[in-house]
């Protein structure tokens, strides 16, 4: 039996943090760590083929990363949710009563009177206790929960769509002109990056939220390629 909503076919913004945060940060990281590369490259050394082999393997190299990471990263979190639960398990048959009076205290502090939460912990308890006190004592749900393999496709797979931006702009670019050319696409692609995710996350178009989030991931993208130029630049130099 479906459960009732208010909204149907609007589920809340927060069904979707699991892989709209491993999406965002494989985007970003796609288009700021393959950009600030060919940029620094660039910098050092205006070779379009050289340029082109550092492109192509920032992204393909870039991509696996963020893939095993992810994975590596949200795994070590499924293992801790899952001894966190076991734990709660065995705790349930050592020390039941114990475990009955946690969980209404804990709906107690939520407000509910002595008296409804004991009936609350009650009738929880005899349906199903583990689950309950997974819900309410441990913080964890079928949303919120852990899944590795979710996490590391959508940081892989928009690492390599955003990542190909800079590069296909790199490749684009008149002779000479690599970096402002990759500069000025990348510069585009981080705000459309910080809108979308906002908008994906529940703001609404140009309120507060979404500048804010446009303006912070455009700043800290310009400031890595900045960097990253400064020290292409300086070993050009030095060459």
């Amino acid at each position: 039996m479906p459960k009732p909503s208010a909204h149907p076919g609007d589920p809340h913004f927060v069904d979707r943090s699991g892989w709209l945060r491993a999406a965002v940060l494989g985007a970003n990281d796609g288009i700021v760590s393959v950009s600030s590369l060919i940029v620094g490259v660039a910098a050092a050394n205006p070779d379009r083929g050289a340029i082109m082999i550092a492109g192509g393997a920032a992204l393909a190299a870039g991509a696996m990363s963020m893939a095993a990471g992810e994975y590596v990263s949200v795994s070590s979190q499924s293992d801790t949710e899952r001894a966190d639960i076991a734990r709660e398990k065995a705790s349930l048959k050592q020390f039941p009563d114990a475990e009955f009076a946690e969980l209404a205290a804990i709906y107690r502090e939520k407000g509910l009177s002595e008296a409804t939460a004991h009936r609350v912990a009650t009738e929880l308890t005899r349906k199903d206790p583990l689950a309950a006190h997974v819900r309410d004592e441990l913080g964890l749900s079928a949303t919120r929960a852990a899944r590795p393999l979710q996490a590391a496709f959508a940081s892989a797979a928009t690492f390599s769509v955003a990542g190909a931006l800079p590069l296909l702009a790199a490749i684009a670019a008149p002779p000479g002109a690599a970096i402002s050319v990759v500069l000025c696409v990348t510069a585009v692609a981080l705000a459309a990056l910080g809108a979308l995710s906002a908008k994906v996350g529940g703001a609404k178009i140009g309120s507060g939220p979404m500048l804010r989030a446009t303006f912070r991931v455009v700043l800290w993208g310009v400031f890595a390629m900045a960097v990253t130029a400064g020290v292409g630049f300086l070993f050009g130099v030095a060459a």
